[in-house]
């Protein structure tokens, strides 16, 4: 993910919060799919929340009864998803956590619904295993994961654009790339998830809604 800092603000006091230009662009799109799938209450966990500006947005269009626990491993991202928080006054974000998709125990222990965007191609293959098995643990019978990102579909990129950003993630990163979806949904069932349900999206995109059994 490409973060952008923020300038200092008018006090002269150094501003924690990132900016990831895209989130401006999908934030509306995803919100559309997700929200119906979404329990009138609970908790929410995003793993991966990067900058922090995708949760909170979705906490102040989703209203106070669904709660909101953001997580990320990366230190500066949780200061940057609390500032984001603070910023925007939202009572219903927790302070972000830190959480390793692919470590064996999660820091939370339950939650009404799981949301991951833009992670698993731009991490290892273990990030994308251990998504899938936390989320199966911690969710109960009926509880949604959500993921968002791009997906090679039957062997294939779905367009051009796609195909040269594969290409970039794994000249930086030998261990990153535009997973098969099928693979990922084929995670999902061996964790306890039904067969998604796929939404296309805009810039060649998915989103993936999962259930589980």
């Amino acid at each position: 993910m490409a973060w952008v800092p923020n300038e200092q603000n008018p006090a002269g006091k150094t501003d924690a919060r990132l900016h990831a230009p895209a989130t401006a662009r999908n934030r509306e799109a995803i919100l559309a799919v997700l929200r119906p799938c979404l329990p009138e209450r609970g908790l929410v966990l995003e793993i991966a929340s990067g900058s922090g500006e995708h949760v909170a947005f979705f906490a102040a269009s989703c209203g106070p009864d669904l709660v909101w626990q953001p997580s990320d491993p990366d230190p500066a991202a949780r200061a940057s998803i609390d500032a984001w928080t603070a910023d925007l006054r939202e009572t219903n974000v927790r302070p972000a956590v830190e959480l390793h998709a692919g470590a064996s125990d999660w820091p939370v222990a339950s939650a009404d619904a799981v949301l991951c965007i833009n992670m698993i191609h731009i991490a290892p293959w273990e990030a994308a295993v251990g998504l899938m098995r936390g989320a199966g643990a911690i969710l109960p019978p009926g509880g949604m994961l959500f993921l968002y990102g791009p997906y090679r579909r039957e062997g294939r990129h779905t367009a051009p654009s796609n195909e040269a950003f594969n290409r970039d993630l794994r000249a930086r990163n030998p261990a990153w790339g535009i997973r098969d979806l099928e693979a990922v949904a084929a995670l999902g069932e061996d964790s306890g998830f039904g067969p998604p349900a796929i939404h296309e999206m805009p810039a060649n995109n998915l989103s993936l809604v999962f259930r589980r059994r």
